[in-house]
């Protein structure tokens, strides 16, 4: 792991890996992104093999420039400009009909392709710097909590891959939007900071892709994220959704109950909550009047949860008014859909 978040060359020795088909952990807005040349098909088997992720998963591509979307596309929806003139470089992947210089095994298969440009500087560098565009999902073990930092990513895939570009913590902590334009009214696969309401200023109007909460095996994911388990900690995970006084007296008594039985318990809780919970390992997650921090520190909670070796988890439920959705979609999945309504 190194510390090229200044260094030209350094940034130019991890674009020479990217050529040569190997793959390279780098920093984005969002979470730190595992990267490989997307045109080369080997490359994306090896993206798979070391996240132990499912082969018709779609990849995201990565560009530093509008015209490598023209480039790849077989056709660009109107909306595709609108809306990177409106949010690129930033938190948006959209998806569009794909020509033949992307190979399928980056695609899952799909006749369409994902693409982003990244805002982080050292994403745009590097990007720039390796001469291809870089498919590249979250860089972690499939399954598991996105990474937040370098330290995430060797924890999970040091051994495996050949170099992790050290940028420091990310900003946002929540993978990007992704918004389908293929099949005429934009529908977002998976929410995002971009929100429903910010696209819809743009192009008008936008769905939500039922499937963002399906768990039908025959469902085919169009998009990271759509069907397979994500997120998770190591420990049983749910979430508890209602009013506040009811949410704590019910976290407090299911993790009484819990270390009775000889469990380990953690707690998900806010700045406004930490204090009524006086039992477990208890980790504040942020302000509930500051949305962005619990978004930023959800991935790392989880992870610090192993950490503790946590083996039952309780989490408040976070309906904040902007990326509220996002963040409980994240949460929900690292979950396995178990929340309970008090």
């Amino acid at each position: 792991m190194q510390d090229t978040a200044n260094d030209v060359t350094l940034l130019e020795e991890a674009g020479a890996i990217i050529r040569e088909g190997g793959l390279v952990a780098f920093p984005t807005e969002t979470v730190y992104g595992l990267g490989g040349d997307a045109m080369n098909p080997s490359a994306s088997a090896k993206i798979y093999a070391a996240k132990g992720r499912p082969s018709d998963n779609p990849l995201i591509v990565h560009i530093w420039d509008f015209s490598q979307l023209e480039e790849i596309a077989s056709e660009l929806p109107l909306e595709a400009k609108k809306l990177s003139d409106a949010f690129w470089p930033g938190p948006l992947t959209m998806i569009v009909p794909k020509n033949d210089k992307i190979p399928y095994e980056t695609t899952g298969g799909l006749d369409t392709v994902a693409v982003r440009m990244p805002s982080h500087p050292v994403a745009k560098e590097f990007i720039r710097l390796s001469g291809r565009m870089i498919a590249a999902p979250s860089a972690n073990t499939s399954g598991r909590p996105s990474p937040t930092k370098a330290e995430h990513v060797a924890h999970d895939l040091d051994g495996k891959i050949d170099a992790i570009i050290d940028g420091g913590s990310v900003d946002i902590g929540l993978e990007s939007t992704i918004v389908d334009l293929s099949e005429g009214i934009p529908t977002i696969l998976r929410p995002g900071y971009i929100t429903k309401a910010m696209l819809e200023e743009v192009v008008g109007e936008v769905r939500i892709d039922p499937g963002i909460l399906s768990e039908n095996e025959k469902v085919r994911p169009k998009a990271p994220g759509m069907r397979y388990k994500h997120y998770a900690p190591k420990g049983d995970l749910t979430i508890i959704n209602g009013q506040q006084d009811a949410v704590v007296a019910y976290i407090n008594a299911a993790t009484e109950e819990a270390l009775a039985a000889g469990k380990r318990v953690g707690i998900v809780a806010t700045e406004e909550t930490r204090a009524f919970y006086n039992r477990g390992e208890v980790l504040t997650i942020g302000s509930r009047d500051d949305e962005d921090s619990i978004a930023h520190n959800l991935y790392g909670i989880l992870r610090n949860f192993d950490e503790l070796g946590v083996e039952v988890i309780y989490s408040e439920s976070f309906s904040t008014p902007r990326i509220g959705q996002a963040i409980m979609n994240r949460l929900f999945k690292a979950a396995g859909h178990h929340m309970i309504d008090v």
